[in-house]
């Protein structure tokens, strides 16, 4: 019996550890040591004049979880990002489900806003449909159109878009929103602007 519930205690501890990692609680936004410098034809579409504003790597009890490079035009203003197309890519590291990315992606969500249940309800199902299960090696691309909604890419591919203005905005804001819950991978993401953030 008390082996039974330290094993059920170890099951719960794992899960809870896997889910905090899918977007990070407590993990630590730190520079790449390798700069990308070409940006892929997807971030092209979106954005016109794409520069690196900064890259950063999400990390989770000391393992990798994915690397994040944000890609931004000439005019971008981090302080008002919701106006400015974007693009960013994620490197995963580890294997998640999309709904489980999409689950977390509402809770992070929740902290630049607090949704109704029935709004985080439907906010999560269009994500789950959207993203897929990513495998370690993974490349998305997340496209954010101002005033028109969000793209997704996995490697070349086009995987589906969400004419949603606000939720792209939010989701975006996961990461370049001031309320993130993490600030230190959002200054890795806007470090090369050349001008502090606040």
């Amino acid at each position: 019996m008390l082996k039974h519930r330290i094993y059920s205690l170890k099951c719960v501890l794992l899960q809870w550890s896997v889910a905090c990692a899918v977007w990070g609680a407590a993990p630590t936004g730190v520079a790449l040591a390798t700069p990308e410098t070409t940006p892929s034809a997807a971030v092209q579409q979106a954005v016109l004049q794409p520069r690196l504003a900064g890259q950063g790597q999400m990390r989770f009890l000391g393992l990798r979880i994915y690397d994040a490079l944000l890609w931004v035009g000439p005019e971008f203003d981090a302080q008002a990002f919701g106006q400015h197309p974007l693009a960013l890519e994620l490197i995963y590291h580890r294997a998640f489900t999309g709904k489980a990315i999409a689950q977390r992606s509402v809770q992070e969500m929740q902290r630049q806003r607090r949704l109704g249940e029935e709004l985080a309800h439907r906010w999560t199902q269009e994500l789950a449909q959207w993203l897929p299960d990513v495998q370690p090696g993974d490349k998305l691309t997340g496209l954010y159109l101002p005033g028109q909604g969000m793209q997704l890419w996995r490697g070349g591919q086009p995987l589906g878009t969400i004419n949603d203005p606000e939720l792209a905005r939010y989701f975006f804001g996961i990461w370049l929103s001031p309320q993130t819950s993490e600030p230190g991978l959002r200054s890795a993401l806007l470090a090369g602007l050349g001008r502090a953030v606040p």
